[in-house]
């Protein structure tokens, strides 16, 4: 269960080149990735479900880390879902690419120690498709595929450490996670594994008083 992308591993600066992920709630993704996982945006911003968390081993306990997330587009295709199939159909070139954003752990840089110790979470991430978001938020064209994206970066205390950013992190990323950005669930599985599994989704299961 734990990954590590193996691409360009050498070169590696060694206090990240050991740095290994492990997706959690992976049997959750998995289920949802089987449906066709779909995560809502919204103008104000809303948070993914599942959340994003990873267990982390391999860091160096005394180096400082800054943790980040980003999330590239699968294809060049928009797309529609087709209600009588059940699918997801191309529709079309994707339009142009939302303004490109990181979403640092709100707890970067902390010690390699800190990281490891518990799970690590990005449960203050939100999602967007407003293109003038001035929040910070992820911004994402709806009805376009998404793969996020980790990255562990070293923090280097060298006065040149520029020089060597290219060797001072390390990325992961788990096809689980793979989306389309919606504005509203299509798939009604989708909002049932959502209703199902969410404990903040309580209040919209039937017969379920209102929070």
């Amino acid at each position: 269960g734990w990954a590590s992308e193996g691409l360009g591993t050498s070169g590696k600066n060694r206090r990240v080149c050991h740095a290994a992920a492990r997706l959690e709630m992976g049997s959750l993704w998995e289920e949802f990735n089987r449906l066709g996982t779909e995560m809502i945006v919204t103008k104000a911003g809303r948070r993914m479900f599942p959340t994003f968390q990873v267990k982390l081993s391999g860091l160096d306990p005394l180096a400082d880390y800054v943790l980040l997330m980003d999330f590239i587009p699968l294809d060049d295709k928009r797309y529609r879902y087709a209600f009588h199939s059940s699918s997801w159909l191309a529709a079309g070139r994707a339009d142009p690419a939302a303004p490109g954003r990181v979403h640092f752990h709100p707890d970067s840089p902390a010690k390699g120690a800190q990281w490891m110790r518990q799970i690590v979470s990005f449960d203050k991430l939100k999602l967007t498709n407003n293109l003038l978001d001035d929040n910070g938020h992820i911004i994402l064209n709806s009805m376009h595929r998404y793969q996020p994206r980790f990255h562990v970066v070293f923090v280097d205390p060298r006065r040149d450490s520029e020089r060597f950013a290219h060797q001072n992190f390390k990325s992961f990323s788990f096809p689980e996670t793979q989306f389309m950005a919606v504005t509203a669930y299509q798939n009604h599985r989708i909002t049932q594994l959502k209703i199902a599994s969410n404990p903040f989704a309580k209040g919209f299961r039937d017969g379920d008083p209102e929070p």
